[in-house]
C-alpha cells in the first residue's frame, strides 16, 4: 500500500479505512483493469476518417445508461458479463460510488475521470498501456463518467479512451469537447502548453463531430460540450441549429459549454446558461478557488444546469501532500504557477485539518465540499495514478460535511484562510 495511506502519513491523508477498503476490492476482484491494456496507435488527425465513418442513430436506438443500482446488482449476480477482447468478465461489486442526474436522462458517478492527465503529458508521461489500465481502474472503483476532448494531444486521448472502456460502453457515460483547430498546421505552430486557435466553424464542427465519433468508436456521444468557447461562439445561432440537429440524428445525447481554460469566464458561463439553457456545464471550483463558481451556482439554480466540476483540489493543493519545497517534473504544468501560489496554498492548507478524521482525507473532504451543492452533479480530479482512484472513488464512502464544517470553510474562505499575499506573485513555482 503506498504510504500516503497509512496511519501517521502525511497531514490530511489519515482516512485510511474507506483507502483501504476500495483497495480491497480492487486488488482481489476481477475487473477491466485486470485485463491488461490494448496498444492504442497514435493515428495522424487526417487519418481518422473526417466526415465519413460515424453511425447515424435514431434516439431511440441508444443503450440506456445503467444505474448504480443496476450496475451494483449485475455485479453481484454475475449476469450479462462484460466481454473485452472475446473474453468474458466479471466485474467487481462497487458499494461506495453514488450517483446523480447530470441531464435528465443521463445518471453519472459524482467522481469521475477526466483523461487529459494521463494522455496529454501535462501531468507526466504515461504508455498507452498505463493509461488504459488506468481507466479501466476507475470503471473497476464505480467510476462511470469520462470526461475528455478531440484536442487532448490531437485525439489520442479520444482514443484511448475509447479502446479502454469498449467492452462496457452500455455503461459508462462519455463526454468529450470541440471547438478548437487540431489540424497538423496549428498543432505544428504551437508552442508548449499554448492554447490553440479556436474553430466553430459550422463545416469544422461537423468534421469534428463525426471525427470523435471514430476515435472513440462510437456511434453516439453522451455529452459534447463547446471546448471554451467566448460570447461570439455562444451568440452563433447556427452553431446551436447544428448540434440541436445532432441530438435530433442521435449523434449526441446532450451538449453542454465547458469553461476554461484557465479559472473564470462568468459572463460567458452565465450567457450560456440563461440564452442557450445548456443543460450541462464544466468549470473549475474548489474550496480554495470559489469565485467565479459561486456566482454560477447560483444561476445554474434558476436555469437547471447541471454542473461538471474540474480541479476540485487546486491542482492537487487539496490533496495535502504539497510543500513549499515541492518540485514540479519538467513537463508538469505547475511549474509555469507563480510561486505565491505553492507558497499560500500551502498555508491555507494547514488550516483544514478540521476537516479529516478517521474514515476521510483531506482530498475526500475537497471532494464532499464540492458536491454539497444541489447543482453538482459530478466532479473530475486530477486522476493521475492508482493511489488517486481509490483515495477519491473512495470519498463517495466518506461522510457528507456537516453544517458547521461547512460554514468554518466559508468563515476561512472569507478571511482568506489567514494567509497574507505575498508581495511576489509572479516568480514560477520552480524558477
Amino acid at each position: 500500500m503506498n504510504s500516503a495511506f497509512v496511519e501517521g502519513g502525511p497531514p490530511g491523508l489519515r482516512g485510511t479505512q474507506v483507502v483501504r477498503d476500495v483497495e480491497h476490492r480492487l486488488e482481489h476482484g476481477v475487473g477491466l483493469a485486470q485485463r491488461g491494456a490494448d496498444t492504442v496507435e497514435r493515428q495522424p488527425v487526417g487519418s481518422v476518417g473526417v466526415g465519413s465513418a460515424s453511425v447515424a442513430m435514431t434516439p431511440s436506438s441508444h443503450a440506456p445508461v445503467r444505474s448504480g443500482a443496476h450496475l451494483r446488482r449485475r455485479r453481484r449476480e454475475g449476469i450479462d458479463p462484460i466481454r473485452l477482447g472475446g473474453n468474458a468478465i466479471a466485474t467487481q461489486e462497487s458499494n461506495v460510488m453514488r450517483y446523480r442526474q447530470l441531464t435528465p436522462d443521463i445518471e453519472v458517478s459524482e467522481v469521475g475521470f477526466g483523461n487529459w492527465t494521463v494522455t496529454t503529458g501535462w501531468w507526466g508521461d504515461y504508455t498507452e498501456a498505463e493509461a488504459i489500465d488506468l481507466h479501466r481502474t476507475a470503471f473497476d472503483a464505480g467510476i462511470t463518467f469520462f470526461d475528455t476532448a478531440d484536442a487532448y494531444a490531437e485525439g489520442y486521448a479520444e482514443q484511448v479512451l475509447g479502446r479502454a472502456l469498449a467492452g462496457v460502453r452500455d455503461e459508462v457515460v462519455i463526454a468529450t469537447k470541440f471547438g478548437y483547430d487540431i489540424s497538423d498546421a496549428s498543432t505544428a505552430n504551437r508552442r508548449g502548453q499554448q492554447e490553440r486557435a479556436k474553430d466553430f466553424s459550422l463545416d469544422t464542427v461537423r468534421d469534428a463531430l463525426d471525427a470523435s465519433l471514430t476515435r472513440l468508436g462510437v456511434d453516439h456521444i453522451d455529452v459534447w460540450q463547446l471546448h471554451n468557447p467566448r460570447m461570439g461562439h455562444i451568440d452563433d445561432d447556427a452553431l446551436f441549429a447544428f448540434l440541436d440537429e445532432a441530438c435530433a440524428a442521435g449523434k449526441i445525447r446532450a451538449f453542454g459549454v465547458a469553461l476554461g481554460p484557465k479559472i473564470g469566464w462568468l459572463e460567458e458561463g452565465v450567457h450560456a446558461m440563461r440564452t442557450r439553457r445548456v443543460p450541462a456545464m464544466q468549470m473549475i471550483y474548489n474550496l480554495l478557488e470559489q469565485s467565479p463558481g459561486r456566482e454560477l451556482l447560483d444561476v445554474a439554480a434558476e436555469t437547471g444546469t447541471q454542473m461538471v466540476v474540474r480541479v476540485p483540489h487546486s491542482s492537487g493543493m487539496l490533496e495535502g501532500n504539497l510543500t513549499a519545497d515541492t518540485v514540479f517534473g519538467k513537463t508538469d504544468h505547475r511549474r509555469h504557477r507563480a510561486r505565491s501560489w505553492l507558497i499560500e496554498g500551502v498555508q491555507k492548507v494547514a488550516t483544514l485539518d478540521f476537516l479529516t478524521e478517521p474514515g476521510r482525507t483531506l482530498g475526500q473532504a475537497a471532494l464532499r465540499w464540492v458536491l454539497a451543492h444541489d447543482h453538482v452533479a459530478t466532479t473530475l480530479p486530477n486522476i493521475y495514478g492508482r493511489e488517486q482512484i481509490v483515495e477519491f472513488a473512495g470519498a463517495s464512502d466518506t461522510p457528507d460535511l456537516t453544517a458547521d464544517e461547512l460554514a468554518r470553510v466559508a468563515e476561512l474562505y472569507a478571511d482568506n484562510f489567514g494567509v497574507t499575499p505575498l508581495a511576489d506573485q509572479t516568480t514560477k513555482v520552480n524558477a
